[in-house]
């Protein structure tokens, strides 16, 4: 890979993700850690929403919701799962393929711990994906929960964190004429060595 170098270059595609990520919270204006996630239901229909991602690890890119949501099903019974990472002010994207396991420890509860108060207490009062009557029921049932579980809610038990472990990793960034440069870093297994190769644009 003679060419792969500038934002390309380096033998951590992980730590690549990151650097992008880097640069791009000094040029979106909003959520540049943004990601579209696609999964599929129990009959292979896709589905596709946007999530924040809030941590890129040593092997592994990680995200949280509400386990009742119809996301967290779709993982849960696929295992597998999809993103793509845009960021329109530096003309580059990220896209990510892989097998899904869930946090729901230690790091969970300390990410769930470092969000405002407001959030933690939407995580309990939020049924997410399901039927909701009226936004005034949604508040209701805040001041409800607010009530119970008061300044310090534990992390809700239907609510955590899922790890996409990556065997496929591309990298794209805005080429001259559509002509764009795309890496594409792959593996059949985590435990594999990646291969890198350039697509054709």
């Amino acid at each position: 890979m003679s060419d792969r170098g500038g934002i390309f270059a380096g033998d951590d595609p992980f730590a690549i993700a990151r650097s992008w990520l880097v640069e791009a919270e000094a040029s979106e204006v909003n959520d540049p850690n943004a990601i579209a996630l696609a999964t599929v239901d129990a009959g292979g229909l896709p589905n596709v929403r946007m999530v924040l991602l809030k941590e890129i690890e040593a092997e592994s890119f990680v995200f949280y919701t509400n386990y009742g949501s119809a996301k967290a099903q779709e993982l849960d019974h696929a295992g597998k799962a999809a993103f793509v990472m845009h960021w329109k002010s530096l003309r580059r994207q990220i896209r990510v393929r892989g097998t899904i396991t869930r946090e729901d420890g230690s790091q969970a509860d300390e990410y769930y711990a470092s969000r405002s108060l407001k959030s933690r207490l939407g995580a309990w009062a939020s049924q997410q994906s399901q039927p909701l009557s009226s936004r005034g029921a949604l508040m209701a049932e805040v001041a409800r929960v607010t009530a119970k579980h008061g300044p310090n809610p534990e992390r809700p038990p239907f609510w955590g964190g899922y790890r996409l472990t990556p065997v496929e990793i591309e990298f794209w960034a805005d080429g001259a004429f559509r002509l764009h440069d795309r890496f594409r870093w792959s593996r059949e297994e985590v435990a594999q060595e990646w291969v890198i190769q350039r697509l054709s644009p």
